[in-house]
This record gives structure tokens, C-alpha cells and sequence, in this order.
């Protein structure tokens, strides 16, 4: 990227900026985080999505000039579900509110996002050292696991698939259906831009301790046991093919396997003696056609839905396109 391309954002008209915030008893964090927000990105429009608080999150927020919405729902993806319906801007920050994340560089992101014309950009949590170990041992071992997991399985280029830091342009909020409940959200975002083929980038970003007295949400072995089910729920569904010819491999090989010796038997004496087996043996290999079949099958479903994801998404102008119609006609508003 050039230098004047990079500068090209601030010639543009105003994009309208939206901070959307997931919170969850984070009363002795909100305050920082929305305060941040209006210090280095004062022109977005800050929301925080109270997920069902037991404590003073929700009026802490609105006391900083938050715009406040309740979501009854317990859960990370119930929220984001509600955020990306709810609220209507041209590109959107999403950042946990437990002021782990430095937003020193959201300014930057923002118009990494525009000029590129990009769909995400995620913020890579990088370690302060003055801050001591903020990045729990067992929460890196399982981010590269789960990282290195979606790399293999989809294609991915991503670094930190599991940050909670993120820029989004309009036709991604709009096209993300966030089916998923809790934390394993970052992992539906990240394969929805790969499974369409979105343009992303990322961009290093510190990550902080927690305010002291507050309280981290996460397990690390609960919620990794719940993306790592994500993650297959989604490779099941977005690449039937490849995991029911997994499957179809797997029966195909054990019914050689098992077969074997049968086979010998009855070039020796002309007789099948074990039947039991030899039924089995019938079994496991109609188990492997069946599975080939469904993934053949499947895979057209998951052809067609693909289809009316990426005709939904298209029909969403990109970031550039409205900040360039915006220059054109500042009246215009998308």
C-alpha cells in the first residue's frame, strides 16, 4: 500500500462509524473503553450490548455516553447477533469491553479498511512486556491450535483467528448470519470471510491486562472444547465433500482391511467359513458409498447456499464505494 493511498481515507467524507461493544459485568472496565472511543475515533457512534449484567455495566456506559442496549441472552454470538442487526453504520468496531485491547491504532485500522476496501480487519493481540503475562500460557497454546486447525482445514492466512478486536465494512455485518452462541463467534467470523472470499488484513494491536478487581469470562478448556466443535460443525457444513470422503477413506480402508483374509481363504478353499465377518465387511463398504453419496450431495447444497450468501453480499455496496459516493454527493447517505 502506498503512502497516498493510505492517506486516502481522511480525504474522504465522514463514513458512519459505529463502536459495538459486548459486555458482560465489565463495570470497573466500560468506562475506559467508551472513553477511548470518543478520544481517538470521536466522530462513531458508541453502543454497548449489556448481555444480561448482574452489575453496574450498563449504567457506567450510559453515564459515559453510551447508547445502551439489554440483551437477554447469555452469550457472546447472541450478541454480536444483535449488534450487526441492530445497528446501521457504514463500518463497525467490535471490541471486547474489558479494556484488554489498546485502541491507540483503531484509527489506523479504520482506514486500512478503506483504503483497501476491505471487508475485516482484525487486530493481532500482541503481548506488552511492561504489562507482565496478560496473554495466559494455556489461552496461546490454544489460540495457535485452533488457529492452525481453521489454517488447514479452510485455507486460512490468519494469525489470531480468536481476537476480539475487529473492524468490519457494512456488507460483511450484513451478510454474517452469527448463528453461533458464545465465544466461538470469532470463529464464524473468521470462516465466513474465508468461505466467501472476503478481502481482509490484520494489524498488530497490544494487549493489556484486565482493570484490576475485574474478571476474566473465559475457560480455557470449556470454551476451546466449544470452538474446537465450531470448528468441525463447520467444516461439516461448508466442506461436506471433503469430510464425508474423509469418512468414505476411513470405512474403505478398514473394509480392505478386514476383508483380507477372507479373501485368502477363498482362493485357498473356495469356501467364505466366517459370514459373520463377511456381512460386516458387505455393511462397512455400503457405509463408505452411502457417505461419498452424501458428501456429493451435500456439497450441492452448500454449493447453492454459498451462492445466496455471496448474491446477498454483493448487493451491499463496499466501504470505498460509499465513501467515493459520499465525495460525490455529500447529501447522500446509504
Amino acid at each position: 500500500m502506498t503512502e497516498s493511498s493510505a492517506s486516502k481515507p481522511a480525504a474522504l467524507p465522514a463514513l458512519r462509524v459505529a463502536a459495538v461493544i459486548p459486555c458482560y459485568n465489565e463495570a470497573l472496565a466500560i468506562g475506559k473503553v467508551v472513553a477511548d472511543f470518543r478520544a481517538l475515533l470521536p466522530e462513531a457512534e458508541i453502543h454497548v450490548f449489556d448481555n444480561n449484567s448482574s452489575d453496574d455495566t450498563a449504567t457506567v456506559a450510559t453515564e459515559a455516553g453510551a447508547h445502551v442496549t439489554h440483551v437477554a441472552l447469555r452469550g457472546k454470538g447472541n450478541v454480536a447477533r444483535r449488534m450487526f442487526a441492530d445497528v446501521e453504520a457504514d463500518v463497525y468496531v467490535m471490541v471486547d469491553g474489558d479494556a484488554t485491547y489498546d485502541l491507540g491504532n483503531v484509527r489506523q485500522m479504520v482506514d486500512m479498511l478503506v483504503a483497501g476496501n476491505l471487508d475485516m480487519v482484525v487486530g493481532t493481540r500482541v503481548e506488552d512486556p511492561q504489562e507482565g503475562q496478560t496473554y495466559r500460557r494455556g489461552h496461546r497454546f490454544g489460540n495457535r491450535v485452533l488457529t492452525g486447525s481453521v489454517a488447514w482445514l479452510f485455507g486460512s492466512g490468519f494469525t489470531d483467528m480468536l481476537s476480539g478486536y475487529r473492524v468490519f465494512s457494512r456488507r460483511y455485518a450484513k451478510s454474517f448470519p452469527a448463528l453461533a452462541k458464545g465465544f466461538e463467534i470469532e470463529t464464524e467470523l473468521t470462516v465466513h470471510a474465508l468461505e466467501l472470499r472476503m478481502p481482509y488484513a490484520e494489524m498488530p494491536c497490544r494487549y493489556l491486562a484486565r482493570p484490576e478487581g475485574s474478571e476474566s469470562k473465559l475457560s480455557t478448556y470449556r470454551d476451546g472444547w466449544r470452538i474446537m466443535r465450531t470448528i468441525t460443525r463447520l467444516f461439516i457444513s461448508e466442506r461436506p465433500l471433503d469430510f464425508f470422503s474423509l469418512v468414505a477413506t476411513t470405512l474403505f480402508l478398514l473394509s480392505l482391511v478386514l476383508v483380507e483374509p477372507l479373501v485368502l481363504t477363498y482362493l485357498e478353499t473356495g469356501l467364505v467359513p466366517r459370514l459373520p465377518t463377511a456381512v460386516l465387511v458387505t455393511g462397512i463398504m455400503l457405509g463408505a458409498m452411502l457417505s461419498l453419496v452424501c458428501g456429493i450431495v451435500l456439497n450441492t447444497v452448500t454449493v447453492g447456499r454459498q451462492e445466496a450468501k455471496r448474491l446477498r453480499y454483493l448487493v451491499i455496496p463496499g466501504v470505498l464505494s460509499v465513501a467515493q459516493g459520499n465525495a460525490r454527493d455529500p447529501v447522500r447517505r446509504p
